[in-house]
């Protein structure tokens, strides 16, 4: 650091300029009177540190700190390249002779450079909406509920039973925290005599977005009849796409996986078929059609085959298992041991990173052979490049699903008492319903229960940690290691342009939304 005298009036200064401290500054909307209470309100000196380690966050100021329920205004991060100075302004009177006479005092200022500013965080946007825990009475009068909402120490089960008003606010009220200018234009003017259309199909402009031309057909578990063969758009699609030998072997492959088993996730089929999934999109509509209710639903059919007249068919039934989480299980959703696809829990004001776009394949790309055979320069050999691993689809005893919520079916649960429970009225089965199908009632919940013990004695096992009062919190933090169907993180791997689909996807919302 360097200080140095003005010279004069308009006189300038030569200082040195230090190459450290690097200094982050914050445009504080506000007067600052209390240096800690601000840094309060920012998260500390920790929270600040953190958001700056993460260049795509924004750092949140909540004005009331200790208030659950108040919303943060949001700054945004720019680069910048200025110096922090200290000036200090002395004056020193000199001695008056003359008691007349007006004398200015001398006047010194002296600069110093504390560092270099790198980093500035400015509060641009708005302030979101704020609702406080009030209760609005009979009267009038507004009486506070955070005694009542709010639990600071283990309390009584008389406390869980108080009868209390309904107060769930939402999370966030503005998604954006910017103006944002929708270009609304004018009504157009018509000439005199002029009447709308009447509305009808022909000219209505619907809120969704156009069909996709997959053409596979959806059934639901009350239509009386099955589809027996595709549609002919659907046979003509996959002609169109069906160009090469690599193609024509795939959908022999698949054909004989139907012919053994009439029922298939999607999953299942990935996992048994190297294929890419968007040829996979185009050949199941020409093969099979969609379950959209019942026992099976989210699964494809061989056409021509009803499940709901064969018995036999309870093995192909879904079991939607989701692993449960909670202290009375063991474990926080925080401490989960299995990561979740997506999650609420990660979501505030726009501070996180958008996530890149999917490359889309058009179909003179499928149409040059990106089927199971690939490029040229593809790592991986062509028989399993785009092949899932068997845990997306398969249960076994003391292995750990690769995702929080999984879609399994009954005959892919490899466990011997879990088949006990499927098989428990084999011969006796009499009627199939949209809610058990052909097994006994309340099948599905005697899986999950001995689907999640078995879960949380794995646990127990590989993590004791979680299950004593000595471990700390960042030892829970740990995660474990699974079977995924996702791609490993190795360099081959990285170089390649396609990468498989995470392995658990909620097929009852993807595989819908990839043909409506």
């Amino acid at each position: 650091m360097a200080a140095a005298r003005q010279r004069g009036p308009r006189g300038s200064a030569v200082l040195e300029l230090p190459r450290k401290p690097r200094l982050v500054c914050v445009e504080y909307p506000g007067l600052v009177r209390d240096v800690g209470a601000m840094l309060r309100t920012l998260g500390g000196e920790q929270g600040v540190s953190r958001i700056y380690a993460d260049p795509a966050k924004r750092l949140e100021l909540y004005f009331r700190p200790k208030d659950p329920y108040c919303h943060p205004v949001c700054a945004n991060r720019f680069p910048t390249s200025t110096m922090l100075l200290r000036v200090t302004r002395r004056s020193r009177k000199k001695q008056q002779l003359d008691p007349k006479e007006q004398i200015q005092p001398e006047v010194q200022l002296e600069m110093e450079i504390l560092g270099i500013v790198t980093t500035v965080y400015k509060f641009q946007g708005m302030s979101d909406f704020q609702y406080l825990a009030m209760h609005s009475g009979p009267d009038g009068k507004q009486t506070s509920m955070y005694d009542k909402v709010l639990m600071l120490k283990p309390e009584k089960e008389e406390f869980f039973n108080k009868d209390l008003p309904l107060y769930i606010p939402p999370p966030i009220f503005s998604r954006l925290d910017t103006p944002v200018d929708y270009f609304y234009r004018p009504d157009i003017q018509h000439r005199e005599g002029y009447n709308n259309p009447q509305v009808s199909g022909e000219n209505l402009i619907g809120l969704s977005r156009a069909r996709r031309p997959h053409n596979a057909i959806f059934v639901n578990f009350d239509d009386e009849e099955i589809p027996t063969k595709p549609l002919d758009a659907a046979v003509q699609n996959w002609k169109k796409v069906c160009t090469n030998p690599v193609d024509k072997k795939v959908e022999e492959e698949l054909r004989k996986l139907f012919e053994v088993r009439p029922v298939w996730s999607r999953n299942a089929v990935k996992a048994n078929i190297s294929v890419h999934p968007d040829k996979l999109k185009v050949l199941l509509p020409y093969l099979a059609y969609y379950m959209l209710t019942g026992p099976w639903r989210s699964l494809w059919v061989r056409f021509g085959y009803d499940p709901r007249k064969h018995p036999e068919a309870k093995i192909y039934q879904v079991l939607d298992f989701r692993i449960r989480c909670g202290m009375k299980y063991g474990y926080a959703a925080t401490d989960m041991p299995v990561k979740a696809k997506r999650s609420t829990y990660n979501y505030s004001l726009p501070i996180t990173v958008k996530k890149q776009g999917s490359h889309t394949v058009s179909v003179h790309d499928l149409k040059q052979g990106l089927g199971s055979a690939g490029t040229s320069g593809a790592k991986k050999p062509p028989s399993s490049r785009y092949k899932l691993k068997e845990s997306v689809y398969i249960f076994r005893e003391g292995a750990l699903p690769p995702y929080r919520q999984m879609f399994y079916q009954l005959c892919d649960l490899n466990v011997e008492s879990l088949q006990k429970i499927i098989h428990r009225n084999d011969g006796t089965e009499s009627e199939c319903t949209e809610r058990d199908g052909w097994c006994l009632a309340k099948t599905s919940d005697d899986l999950r229960d001995s689907m999640s013990l078995m879960i949380k004695q794995i646990i127990r096992s590989t993590r004791p940690a979680l299950f004593s009062n000595t471990t700390s919190s960042e030892d829970g933090k740990e995660q474990l290691a699974y079977e995924s169907g996702e791609d490993e993180d190795d360099e081959e791997e990285e170089e390649e342009d396609f990468k498989p689909s995470d392995g658990s996807e909620n097929e009852m919302e993807t595989e819908i939304l990839d043909y409506v």
